[in-house]
């Protein structure tokens, strides 16, 4: 059994962000992750990438799913974001970069370009905060 996921989508690729628009979907480089809001999701994304919390990264680790690595990733905060959250600290994020197989691992990218989890990784996710994502069954 495999769910998709549609994470929040709390802002967008930033400007430091280094990308290569000649693949489908982009390559990216180096990550920059500008949030807009954020309403304490521990997995988030703008296309094509995903960033979770430094707890959420721990437990993956811990429970040591397949198909995920983990990269650094530049965090800002938007004009908008210091308009509307002036005193909202931002935990550690971390670029979650899906590199599985379908039907092999724990995390994928169907062909659709939608994240896809395994029931294992989605019990995990669960034990998160992912109220503000999308789940299906794939």
């Amino acid at each position: 059994m495999y769910k998709i996921i549609e994470p929040e989508v709390a802002g967008g690729l930033g400007k430091q962000t280094q990308m290569d628009n000649s693949f489908f979907p982009p390559l990216i480089k180096n990550l920059h992750y500008e949030f807009e809001g954020w309403i304490d999701n521990d997995i988030l994304e703008s296309f094509p990438c995903y960033i979770v919390t430094e707890k959420l990264r721990k437990g993956i680790e811990t429970e040591k799913l397949t198909g995920i690595i983990f990269d650094e990733v530049i965090i800002s905060k938007s004009e908008t974001f210091l308009e509307l959250y002036p005193s909202k600290e931002l935990p550690t994020f971390f670029w979650a970069k899906i590199s599985g197989e379908s039907n092999r691992d724990d995390f994928f990218i169907t062909k659709k370009n939608t994240l896809t989890v395994s029931e294992r990784a989605y019990l995990l996710l669960k034990n998160y905060n992912i109220d503000q994502a999308d789940i299906e069954d794939l």
